[in-house]
């Protein structure tokens, strides 16, 4: 039997590959595809301001990781990333013209791979995935604001 650890681990490699395809056409690896697609997203639903720790804390990653990525997306044309009107001790970072929306491409191709690697399963096992997927999340998410 193989540890579900390994097995979270291969389903992770497989998606992400795909992903990977997806973000090179344009350009991007999948990291940076989905920095912006939360960028465009947090802007889509109307955040005012969007700082770098706030990216950090939603992609579980490092200051130094986030700061690499923001400049590399910044250096692509992607995103601008100007002195915050509220706090000049941040940056304000926000989509070019050419990448706002992107985050609903972003859920397209996620969509798309998923059914890729779910294409067995009916439309109630999908769902039932995605929701102790959610709970996984959750659980993720109260363990580290525990350690806090």
């Amino acid at each position: 039997m193989m540890p579900f650890g390994l097995k979270i681990a291969i389903i992770n490699r497989a998606f992400r590959k795909r992903l990977d395809e997806k973000a090179a056409a344009m350009g991007l690896t999948s990291g940076q595809l989905r920095v912006l697609g939360s960028i465009s997203r947090l802007e889509a639903a109307g955040v005012d301001e969007i700082h770098q720790n706030d990216l950090e804390q939603l992609e579980h990653v490092t200051h130094p990781a986030m700061t690499k990525m923001l400049q590399r997306l910044e250096s692509k044309g992607f995103v601008r990333c100007e002195p915050s009107a509220q706090d000049r001790r941040y940056k304000k970072i926000s989509c070019t013209e050419s990448s706002a929306g992107i985050y609903r491409l972003i859920l397209e191709q996620d969509e798309e791979v998923l059914s890729e690697l779910c294409c067995n399963f009916t439309e109630e096992q999908k769902a039932e995935f995605s929701r102790m997927a959610d709970m996984i999340l959750k659980n993720i998410d109260s363990e580290s604001s525990a350690d806090v």
